[in-house]
C-alpha cells in the first residue's frame, strides 16, 4: 500500500520516518516544499497519481499563542487543508489518519481523564481551528481515524523537553507552572501506534476518534524537574509558579489528562508510562 505522510519535517512526521523505515508498504513523505496541502487540486492530484491507500496528516499550525494573532492562517492549515485531505481520501477510498489535540476541550474545567465523547469547548484560536478540522472530516465523510494527543515532544523540532534542557543547562534558576496538569506524549510512541494500525490494517473496522498520550499525569513543573534530573542538570533551581505569572492571550487547560481506555481496548495496545518514554527520548538527545 502507498501511504502519504504530510508535515513530514515536524515532530510526528520525523518519528513516522523512523518507525516505517523497514515497512513493506511505500511511505511518501511530504512537507510544504513537496505538497502544499492548502492547495486542493495539488492534494487531489498527489493522492490519485500515487494510488494512495492511507494518509497520515502530521501537518498543523501548532503555535498556540501566535494563532490568536493569525487565526486565518491557523484555520487554513488546521481546518481547510484537512478538508482537502479528507476529500482526496474519500475520492480514492483511502483512510485518513488525522492528529488532533486536547485543546478542543480547553475551555472546560475537567478534573478526571477526558473521554472521546465529552463535549468539546475550545478556549482559543488553536483549539477552535483544530476542532474545525475534526468537523471537516466528519462533514466530508471519508474513512478516518482521528487521534487527539497532548504535550507532544521528541528529539525533533522545538518542544518543551528541548527548551528545558537548554534552560536548565544555562540558567541558575527558572520558573515553571505547577497549576497545569496533563500527560507528556513521546512522538515516537504515537508514531509507533499509527504505524502498527497501518501495518496490521486493524483500522478497517474501527474507524472513529481516539485519545492517545503516555500514561500518568503530571504538572509542567514536575515534567521540568524530571527532564533536568534525567539530564543531570542539578545546578538549576526550578521553582513552581502559577500560570498567572506568565500572561497569555490563551487560557490553557488546567487539567487535560486524556482517557485512553478506548484505544487500548479497541486495538489491544499497551501505552508506556511518561517517565519511561522521557528516558528513551533523553537517551537519544544526550
Amino acid at each position: 500500500m502507498n501511504i502519504l505522510v504530510t508535515g513530514a519535517n515536524g515532530q510526528l512526521g520525523n518519528a513516522m520516518r523512523v518507525v516505517s523505515a523497514e515497512s513493506a508498504d511505500r511511505y511518501i513523505f511530504t512537507d510544504v516544499a513537496e505538497l502544499d496541502i492548502t492547495d486542493r487540486e495539488a492534494v487531489m492530484q498527489a493522492v490519485t497519481a500515487n494510488n494512495i491507500g492511507a494518509i497520515v496528516n502530521c501537518a498543523a499550525y501548532t503555535n498556540v499563542d501566535k494563532a490568536e494573532d493569525d487565526e486565518p492562517l491557523a484555520e487554513l492549515l488546521n481546518a481547510t487543508a484537512v478538508a482537502h485531505l479528507a476529500e482526496a481520501a474519500k475520492a480514492v477510498d483511502a483512510v485518513l489518519f488525522h492528529v488532533s489535540t486536547d485543546y478542543v476541550f480547553g475551555g472546560t474545567q475537567n478534573n478526571t481523564p477526558i473521554a472521546e465523547t465529552e463535549p468539546m469547548n475550545p478556549s482559543g484560536a488553536y483549539g477552535r481551528t483544530k476542532l474545525h478540522g475534526e468537523e471537516a472530516i466528519e462533514r466530508v465523510g471519508c474513512k478516518a481515524i482521528v487521534i487527539r494527543t497532548a504535550w507532544l515532544y521528541s528529539k525533533y523540532g522545538a518542544n518543551f523537553v528541548k527548551t528545558m534542557l537548554n534552560l536548565t543547562a544555562t540558567r541558575p534558576q527558572i520558573k515553571v507552572v505547577v497549576d497545569q496538569v496533563g500527560t507528556p506524549t513521546y512522538a515516537g510512541d504515537l508514531a509507533e501506534v499509527i504505524f502498527t494500525l497501518i501495518e496490521k490494517r486493524s483500522y478497517e473496522d474501527n474507524l472513529g476518534t481516539y485519545h492517545y498520550s503516555n500514561e500518568g499525569a503530571i504538572s509542567w513543573y514536575d515534567f521540568a524537574q524530571a527532564i533536568a534530573r534525567g539530564a543531570g542538570h542539578t545546578a538549576c533551581d526550578i521553582q513552581p509558579c502559577r500560570s498567572s505569572e506568565f500572561p497569555s492571550k490563551v487560557t490553557r487547560p488546567a487539567y487535560s489528562v486524556l482517557d485512553k481506555t478506548k484505544i487500548k481496548q479497541t486495538f489491544g495496545i499497551t501505552i508506556p508510562y511518561w517517565e519511561d518514554s522521557l528516558t528513551k527520548c533523553l537517551s537519544s538527545l544526550l
